[in-house]
């Protein structure tokens, strides 16, 4: 991995800026190079939310992208605004549970994931970014499983063992309730 420019994308109350966070954290942990840039409407549920992360080797001069490596699509909202910063030849991927409509781009690579609606199979209706996150860093590799386990184990830990665990899962795959 040389560099790889992110973008996530959802409403508020979707866990879009947990999502950027647990890559930019394991990837600090790792002694890579890391830029984090949230964004977020004045609304907390309901509203915009998005954020860029940058991961690489070697320094980071800006954290600003102009198109990027892989863009998540957590709504339909996010699907129509930020499909074309996908660079050519990259990666998107939709929540096809909340957006019914397919990615307009046939130059780039596109995974529709039913994240709401695993989530809620597994009886854990607000890991739907954790799913993504696990989906994202099976096909990418961006950081070492076992740093996103360290810290979806620190972040969680607060609300008990079954919260950790059903996050744990949903991260791995492991989608049978």
């Amino acid at each position: 991995m040389e560099t790889v420019k992110m973008f996530f994308a959802g409403s508020g109350g979707q866990g879009i800026l947990l999502l950027g966070q647990m890559f930019t954290y394991a990837a600090m942990n790792e002694n890579k190079e890391v830029t984090y840039l949230p964004s977020y409407g004045p609304e907390m549920r309901g509203g915009t939310a998005n954020c860029t992360v940058v991961v690489s080797e070697k320094p980071i001069s800006c954290p600003l992208i102009s198109e990027a490596d892989l863009v998540v699509a957590m709504n339909l909202p996010s699907l129509i605004k930020f499909e074309s910063l996908v660079k050519p030849g990259g990666k998107l991927f939709i929540n096809s549970s909340l957006v019914d409509q397919k990615a307009s781009r046939t130059d780039i690579d596109v995974f529709e994931i039913p994240a709401n609606d695993i989530a809620l199979e597994m009886g854990a209706p607000r890991s739907a970014n954790m799913i993504m996150l696990g989906e994202i860093n099976r096909r990418m590799h961006v950081a070492e499983d076992a740093s996103i386990e360290y810290l979806i184990r620190k972040t969680f830990s607060r609300k008990g063992e079954e919260t950790v665990q059903l996050n744990l899962r949903a991260f791995h795959g492991d989608y049978k309730a």
